[in-house]
């Protein structure tokens, strides 16, 4: 009778069988590294870690610093997102188009979740160490600016607070005159035969984006269309990122209204007032009031 070969193992396997010692116990990963680890080296976690220096003696001061750095690492992802999807449409790649709007869809679930430790501060809580602020609000992040400028919140305004950073300035001017990401979903639909109207494409793109009816019917005749036609999957993808927009905004108000109620906001805004009117605004208008004529 022939002997059958040993069954093969597998990498995988091989690589459990290495990883346990000779008495049975798991063996314990490489510790000896010259210098930092591969892992600083790569997430620079010390940078990160190091970078809160609280104001007050306050220990939910902590918290809230910790939670907007985060949120700016959100607005940087997301950002990268978008820029690679309008990049994407301007190259008639829509499935790479598609992949990253579905990937910031999950940035923008968690950048929304970085308000859950704010959300239930009390007026006492947040005066405890409010005055650390100074001058300092949300509406001066560089970042969340460039985030609005992809979404066609265009306002050559909002570039003042950064003319003492020039590096900030002059990202943000590039920003504020390059196409929204809306901008290149509108010519992208043109070069596909939809009937987007020349003053669209053709508007200065520094200027704020406002509804069109040529574009809502675009969008009218796009969803009155067979379900799987790729501009209904792109309009469904925009629609989704434009929902969780409108609900970080919505957030924000709740969360500063609960904090601090009427008050002036922090840099001098006009606080809960300022939000409430940013919250009646729809990203990318017409995809909404198209639904209302399918």
């Amino acid at each position: 009778m022939s002997q059958q070969p040993a069954p093969k193992t597998a990498p995988d396997e091989a690589v459990r069988e290495d990883a346990i010692t000779s008495d049975g116990e798991p063996e314990a990963p490489h510790l000896d590294f010259q210098g930092t680890t591969p892992y600083e080296d790569y997430v620079r976690a010390s940078v990160l870690t190091h970078l809160q220096h609280p104001l007050s003696d306050d220990p939910g001061e902590m918290v809230f610093l910790v939670t907007t750095q985060v949120m700016e690492l959100w607005f940087t992802v997301i950002v990268h997102e978008w820029h690679t999807a309008a990049q994407a449409l301007r190259e008639d790649d829509l499935p790479t188009a598609l992949e990253a709007l579905r990937r910031s869809t999950y940035e923008l679930e968690s950048l929304n979740a970085s308000w859950k430790p704010l959300a239930h501060l009390t007026p006492g809580q947040f005066n405890a160490y409010r005055s650390a602020l100074g001058d300092g609000s949300g509406f001066q992040s560089a970042m969340y600016r460039r985030l609005e400028f992809l979404l066609g919140e265009k306002s050559a305004s909002m570039l003042v607070p950064h003319r003492g950073a020039p590096r900030e300035y002059a990202e943000l001017e590039k920003a504020l005159t390059e196409p929204s990401l809306y901008d290149e979903v509108l010519r992208f639909l043109a070069r596909r035969g939809h009937a987007v109207p020349a003053a669209v494409l053709d508007r200065d793109p520094a200027r704020r984006y406002e509804p069109d009816p040529g574009v809502e019917r675009v969008w009218q005749e796009i969803y009155s269309g067979p379900r799987e036609d790729e501009p209904i999957r792109l309009g469904e993808a925009l629609t989704e990122v434009a929902e969780l927009v409108w609900r970080w905004r919505n957030d924000h108000l709740v969360a500063t209204r609960r904090a601090m109620g009427a008050k002036t906001g922090t840099g001098g805004s006009a606080g809960v007032a300022w939000l409430e009117k940013r919250a009646t605004k729809n990203v990318f208008p017409e995809l909404w009031t198209a639904r209302s004529h399918v």
